[in-house]
């Protein structure tokens, strides 16, 4: 702490991350990253990328990705928006679009850096609690707000909220701005996309970190009407006009035309955590239905922190939140089938499993 410090940066937690060890010989299932590497075609437009380009600023529009995006998704070039990370796509748009006299609605379990942005832009903001089956209920968001965040499917539970439950909220809530964050759409859900196309009142984000393995890249995007795009585009300018390296820049557009790379990867996570689960569910864990890379789990019997500790003493980390209501859950990231037969037969050796 300093003397130097601003009064709201004192009062600030900020979120945490999950480890990223310094030691070798770990098998980390604790961050949610892809197991395979990226496209061959992102390694080949980044090895053949004149590095002499590097002297100069890269595109702050970064067009020939948004160009990119936008036929992917079949969308308008003004209704595509980029940022480094989704992350930052997120905090954004907290300051674009929450700062309201009336308070964000989120969920209480969920992705952790919501609140922090609540916290960092002074928005005010309400916690929904999830049913006892980890669900959002969107009966429960039926009060005055100023906009209303989820991630779909939700983190760190896995569980996924239909398109149809996502329109009726927006139809419910004309006035508010409504941000699905689907940083794990690709493995198993349905993407609202499609919602901007008919409704205003939708952002939706994405990133290239978990299904196009590209989280080292920092590469995060949001889809929507372009009167929310040109508000974001604002927010940015006024922050850093260029978020977006060149490099990153020729790997997301490589990776966004390798479909048949991307559509087999996906569906090797997919098959290895329905293995997973099983797996699971046979030495005794409770798994929540999962449409994500990862599985959100805890044992009948053993609390999250020791069964933490037990898998970190044998090389494989997980993650753990000490959060009340979730204090006995692990989430473990979908590695390869070998990482996760390594996870079930550690299990297995655990003499009260």
């Amino acid at each position: 702490m300093s003397k130097f410090w601003s009064p709201a940066i004192n009062q600030l937690t900020p979120y945490v991350p999950g480890e990223q060890p310094k030691v070798e010989n770990l098998i980390k299932l604790n961050t949610n990253e892809n197991p395979y590497p990226p496209s061959p075609r992102v390694e080949e437009a980044i090895h053949s990328y004149s590095i002499d380009r590097l002297r100069l600023y890269c595109d702050p529009d970064a067009t020939a990705l948004k160009q990119a995006l936008a036929d992917h998704f079949q969308l308008g070039y003004s209704n595509i928006f980029v940022g480094n990370g989704s992350d930052e796509v997120l905090a954004l748009a907290f300051m674009a679009f929450f700062r309201q006299d009336k308070p964000l609605l989120l969920p209480e379990t969920t992705y952790s850096f919501y609140d922090v942005y609540c916290h960092l832009y002074d928005i005010d903001y309400r916690q929904i609690p999830l049913n006892d089956n980890f669900e959002i209920d969107f009966a429960d968001y039926d009060q005055p707000n100023g906009g209303i965040i989820f991630a779909n499917p939700n983190a760190p539970t896995g569980r996924l909220t239909t398109l149809d439950q996502i329109e009726g909220l927006l139809q419910s809530n004309p006035d508010s701005l409504v941000i699905v964050d689907e940083a794990y759409i690709d493995f198993g859900g349905r993407s609202a996309v499609e919602l901007t196309r008919t409704y205003d009142n939708v952002l939706v984000i994405q990133t290239f970190s978990k299904s196009r393995s590209l989280a080292g890249l920092r590469i995060g995007f949001a889809l929507g009407h372009e009167d929310l795009i040109a508000g974001l585009e604002r927010v940015k300018n006024s922050f850093n006009s260029y978020p977006l390296d060149s490099i990153a820049i020729v790997g997301a557009v490589a990776a966004l035309e390798d479909d048949k790379y991307f559509q087999e990867t996906t569906q090797k996570i997919i098959d290895c955590r329905e293995w997973t689960t099983s797996q699971l569910e046979q030495l005794g864990f409770e798994v929540v239905p999962s449409k994500t890379n990862f599985v959100f789990t805890r044992h009948n019997s053993l609390s999250g922190a020791e069964l933490m500790s037990y898998l970190r003493s044998n090389n494989l980390l997980v993650r753990h939140f000490g959060k009340p209501g979730i204090e006995n859950h692990l989430r473990i990231t979908i590695g390869t089938p070998e990482e996760m037969n390594t996870l079930i037969e550690t299990l297995k050796q655990h003499s009260q499993i």
